[in-house]
């Protein structure tokens, strides 16, 4: 593989030498740093232009002399016990007790889908909200500077001239959409206002960037997360799954070897391998036989959300919302619950939901009694942040062009439509190429992220309250604000009790700088600090 190189100079080298496993591969460990520090660098991470080597020395090497250095290895007692425990009697949950951070860099959006499918694991992925995707990234090993899109030499000329083609326009963009906005939405210059108005333009363009655009991802995750996710990587059918699969496991070695001690034996990392390839080579055969390929059936028909599938009714939630409390079954409960009237059930309902002041208040576990299972078709830049909310299922086919793209109408009124349109044809063009040419796990690499993609969100309706109040907020992006509100729709309509407890839905949908009040209070923050 091809990616960046970052130089140190030699002082900047023995400065990071002690707290990362290795100073020239895009996967490394954090090490010999306070629990507090990593999280407040991978928090940081997000909105910082630079990779996390660069980040620590500009921003939090002068604030932490004097940490020990790096020792490989978790130490030959704690090798000994977790062998005995671990290998000796097969107990896993052992494998939850320790974690550490692992920074995976230059990782394209086909990739971070992978990188985030485990479910009890943290991720911190750059944004693409903050950090525009317009300037050269530092030279790679072929000595000259590019664009930041994944790059294999695999893919052909055709593929890199085409992604050149789709940064260029989104280069060409970003001002002009700026300038627009600018006029669009008048106001006292401030940087809390000039912060607000490059997000919007970063939203807007958002989906011109191929999903080969490449990120920068934190992982924190305990031993049993990173051997799930490592060999899920290492049995995925794209190289640069495979080659940070291996970055991974490497940067675990370093630090804690023992909870990935079976991956490499051929017994019980390479059985479980092959049972991970031969299980896909199963579901594309049998898609095949009943005539189900990716593509039958496709049209152009636009997002949307279906409600598939309901499990549970009203009468479940209130019996499962008293269920602590009570000394007796549910069964016995749900009985008492059918003799009373529709405005004691009403106010019961209100009493045990609570007055939540705000959407952090959750109501308790008996709304994990009710399921909703929903189909959505929306744009790839509005799942890959529906995606990552990961106490729920999510199931996703590959990105392809069947289902169309559209083009935000604030991106034709800055005058920009019909080159976006333009960069949406060269996409489509080059994923056909890869695709003609048998490349059809690598061609949605070439797609850009305007490009919709069906997926499935099968949830229960505690997380579906968290999901749908914090993606319909003022501040987030117009295309999962609107999954969002058509969720609370659908749920509204088969159970209005669960819809009206979710008080924190945000149904505005006029014109506005979304993030115009986040960065005030930002701004107001960092006033304080200073004054």
């Amino acid at each position: 593989m091809d990616y960046p190189v970052e130089t140190f100079s030699p002082a900047e080298r023995a400065v990071l030498a002690p707290h990362v496993t290795n100073l020239d591969r895009p996967v490394f460990a954090l090490v010999n740093l306070p629990e507090t520090v990593k999280g407040a660098l991978f928090a940081r991470y997000s909105r910082y232009q630079g990779t996390l080597r660069r980040l620590f020395l500009d921003e939090f090497a002068e604030s932490l002399p004097g940490l020990p250095a790096f020792e490989s290895g978790e130490g030959r007692r704690a090798a000994d016990l977790y062998d005995r425990i671990f290998l000796g009697y097969g107990d896993d949950s052992v494998a939850q007790l320790g974690g550490m951070h692992v920074a995976c860099e230059w990782t394209s959006n086909v990739l971070t889908k992978v990188l985030q499918r485990p479910r009890l694991a943290s991720y911190l992925e750059q944004s693409t909200r903050y950090i525009p995707y317009d300037a050269p990234m530092p030279a790679g090993r072929e000595g000259e500077p590019r664009y930041r899109y994944y790059r294999d030499g695999a893919l052909g000329p055709g593929y890199a001239a085409a992604m050149d083609e789709v940064f260029g326009v989104y280069a060409g963009a970003l001002p002009r959409v700026r300038a627009w906005l600018d006029d669009e939405f008048p106001g006292d210059p401030s940087p809390a206002r000039t912060r607000a108005l490059g997000a919007k333009a970063l939203d807007l363009l958002r989906g011109v960037l191929p999903a080969a655009a490449l990120s920068h991802m934190g992982i924190y995750a305990s031993g049993q997360s990173y051997e799930q996710l490592i060999l899920h990587l290492l049995a995925h059918p794209l190289p640069e799954a495979r080659a940070y699969g291996q970055g991974i496991l490497e940067a675990v070695q370093a630090v804690m070897p023992s909870f990935v001690a079976r991956v490499e034996r051929p017994d019980r990392g390479g059985e479980w391998v092959a049972y991970l390839q031969e299980r896909d080579a199963a579901a594309a055969r049998w898609a095949a036989r009943l005539g189900l390929e990716r593509g039958t059936g496709d049209g152009e028909g636009g997002s949307s959300v279906r409600l598939l599938h309901v499990d549970g009714d009203e009468d479940a939630l209130l019996a499962a919302l008293l269920f602590e409390a009570t000394g007796v079954g549910e069964e016995a409960a749900r009985i008492r619950l059918a003799a009373l009237a529709a405005d004691e059930r009403a106010a019961m309902l209100a009493d045990l939901v609570g007055t939540r002041a705000n959407r952090r208040h959750r109501p308790g576990r008996g709304f994990e009694a009710l399921r909703y299972r929903f189909e959505i078709v929306s744009d790839y830049g509005a799942f890959r942040d529906l995606q990552r909310h990961r106490m729920l299922t999510v199931q996703w086919q590959q990105l392809t062009p069947h289902l169309g793209a559209g083009v935000p109408e604030e991106v034709d009124a800055a005058g920009c439509g019909d080159d976006v349109r333009r960069a949406y044809e060269t996409s489509r063009a080059a994923w056909q190429a890869l695709a003609d040419a048998g490349q059809h796990r690598a061609a949605p690499y070439a797609l850009c992220l305007g490009y919709r993609i069906r997926y499935v969100l099968d949830l229960n309706a505690r997380e579906a309250m968290q999901l749908i109040e914090l993606r319909s907020g003022r501040e987030g992006h117009p295309s999962y604000r609107a999954v969002a509100h058509e969720m609370h729709r659908a749920i509204s309509a088969v159970h209005p009790a669960v819809g009206a407890a979710m008080t924190h839905v945000d149904t505005e949908t006029e014109p506005r700088l979304e993030r115009i009040l986040s960065e005030m209070r930002t701004q107001a923050r960092l006033d304080a600090a200073t004054s």
